[in-house]
């Protein structure tokens, strides 16, 4: 199963909490079987990028307006990762009209998409209830915080381990236990325990689940 047939569709939905794998599993899997690939939160970070351009305000009108506006090479911006954008982007996601704006880009994109896998926190829940294979990423909070610190020294040298940590606990806490499409593993969902599992031994494990998920489904191909 080198190429994938052009006539197969299939459609991934990956959650997980932060710093657990999800994207650069989900990145993974996209390169190696030519999948369309959308990560759920740079649409909340594109969201709260123009909002801080926009003075702070943030209304159905002016979301409903910027969700249409979103391409994939927008989602590229280098912006998107800053600090500010990054705290309001997790709160701005809790509104029930920013997420409505962007579950309508997202089915949309899944819609025209016949190979896709798309990573988030409510895809498998919320955006693809009916995906062929489901995948929910975990990790120990030492080893995500060991992970995200790598990332967060690039734009605060002065940041502790310790401090990403307690933020990692509280983002998983609040992504838990919000009213709005929570962070939750479905029945059908395929556990993908990350913890000590290196890139290449994640990469494998995950082209294994998704060449037998495609078999299943379409027979030896």
């Amino acid at each position: 199963m080198k190429v994938l047939n052009k006539k197969i569709v299939f459609k991934i939905a990956a959650d997980g909490s932060s710093a657990s794998g999800k994207t650069t599993g989900s990145k993974l899997i996209a390169k190696k079987f030519k999948m369309n690939f959308l990560s759920s939160g740079t649409l909340y970070r594109y969201c709260a990028l123009k909002t801080l351009e926009n003075k702070n305000i943030c209304n159905p009108k002016f979301i409903k307006k910027i969700s249409k506006t979103i391409t994939l090479k927008k989602l590229k911006n280098h912006k998107l990762y800053s600090p500010e954008v990054s705290k309001l982007s997790s709160i701005i996601a809790k509104k029930p009209f920013v997420r409505k704006a962007l579950k309508n880009f997202q089915k949309d994109f899944i819609k025209k998409s016949k190979l896709v896998v798309v990573e988030g926190r409510d895809i498998g829940t919320k955006i693809m209830v009916y995906a062929d294979l489901k995948l929910f990423f975990k990790c120990s909070i030492k080893e995500k915080a060991k992970r995200r610190l790598k990332e967060f020294k690039k734009l605060n040298n002065r940041i502790t381990l310790n401090e990403v940590k307690k933020a990692l606990i509280q983002r998983d806490k609040e992504d838990t236990k919000r009213k709005i499409s929570p962070l939750i593993m479905t029945k059908n969902s395929v556990l993908v325990d990350t913890t000590k599992l290196t890139i290449k031994q994640m990469e494998a494990k995950l082209i294994n689940l998704v060449r037998r998920s495609i078999s299943k489904k379409y027979g030896d191909i």
